[in-house]
This record gives structure tokens, sequence and C-alpha cells, in this order.
């Protein structure tokens, strides 16, 4: 699912073209990874990931790929000073996985006519209707012109074959990389599970249940 979730956004949603710059939010998980290398085989640049620790960050640039990547908790309340200097002529594609204040920032610094691909809320997910971040920068959208898409993989299932086709002659050889946090046990479960609305997981988090040599 990460898989085809990060190209129906990345190659459906927000078209790339070569030279184009990126930025992907929650970068290092399962998707993230993915919009980022797929942003690189797509000739676009800079891309740039944001993470929540210093290994997440050094994870993106030195297996990944990505062009740069940043710590958001090293930033301060402004994510949009942190965004101008990475992007100083703007962001033509953002990959949406957090929400919040994160969007508010990638709005103010996206270029005319630029794509928001709308993936996940992650930083919003667990906080009542009165307690979600507002949004203070939806005039972008209409002064910027930006095409702002929510999308969820289910929709796009009949594009798995043309996706397939793509990706595997990339995993074969090597160009593509994955890492995936692994939990041992069933009775791990829940903790893996909380672990994933406070950032602990790299990549897509699984629980492992037995070991195929298990009796």
């Amino acid at each position: 699912m990460p898989g085809l979730t990060a190209y129906v956004g990345f190659h459906e949603i927000c078209a790339p073209q070569p030279g184009e710059s990126v930025f992907v939010s929650a970068a290092s998980g399962a998707v993230g990874q993915l919009v980022g290398q797929f942003a690189k085989l797509a000739g676009c640049g800079p891309v740039v990931g944001s993470a929540g620790s210093a290994e997440k960050v050094d994870l993106l640039t030195a297996r990944f790929g990505f062009d740069a990547a940043f710590n958001y908790k090293e930033e301060g309340a402004d994510l949009s000073a942190a965004l101008a200097r990475r992007f100083p002529e703007g962001i033509d594609i953002y990959f949406e996985n957090v929400g919040g204040a994160m969007l508010d920032a990638a709005l103010r610094n996206m270029r005319v006519h630029g794509r928001v691909a709308v993936c996940g809320l992650i930083s919003q997910y667990n906080k009542a209707d009165g307690e979600k971040d507002a949004v203070r920068s939806l005039d972008a959208v209409v002064t910027k012109r930006l095409r702002v898409q929510g999308f969820i993989e289910p929709d796009h299932k009949h594009l798995y074959p043309q996706y397939e086709a793509w990706v595997m002659p990339y995993i074969r050889d090597g160009t593509i990389k994955y890492v995936e946090s692994v939990a041992e046990g069933l009775e791990s479960a829940p903790a893996a599970l909380i672990g994933l609305f406070h950032g602990r997981n790299v990549g897509k988090q699984l629980v492992r249940v037995a070991h195929e040599d298990a009796e």
C-alpha cells in the first residue's frame, strides 16, 4: 500500500516535471521515503524532507538520496522561515503527511501553480475537533492558483499493475531503497501502534508474530 500511495500522490496528482522543487513532510515514513526517491528519479530538485530526529534526517540524505532534510523540532515555531531558507524560490510540489502548522507553512512557501497532494494529517488525528490546528494560509490557494487534492489509495487500485511494472526494475537493481520498523511478537502490537502517533517508527511499522522457521 505505501508504494502505490506514493506513486499515485506524486505521479498522478502532482504530475512532476524535471527541475521542480519538492517538499515531503514526515519524509522518513513508509510513504515519504518513497516519494523522495520517486522525485529524484523524475529529475526534480531540490528534494527536501522533514523528520523528527537527527537519525531520521541523516537517513533521508544518506540512504534515500534527498538533497536536504531538517528536523522540524529544531526549527522552533517559525516553520515558514525554515522552508523559505531551503526553498528560496518556492515549492512546486508539496507531499503532505502532517497537517497543522506544517501545512500552513508550506502553503505560504508554494510557488504559483504549485501542487499539494494531501496524503495524511498525522499531527491532527488524535485531537478533538475543537483542538485541531487552524490553517491560516488558505488564501494562498487562491492567490497562487494552487491545486490541493486529498486522496486515498483504495480509489486507485486499478493503477497497481502500472505501478508494479514501473517500480520493480528499480527495486531489483537496488535503486529504490526502503527501511522498515519491526516489532517482535503480537504483544508488542499496542506499543507499536501508539508509536506511530509519536514518530517512533522509521518506514512501515510491522509486527512480526512468528518466524517462518518456527515450529
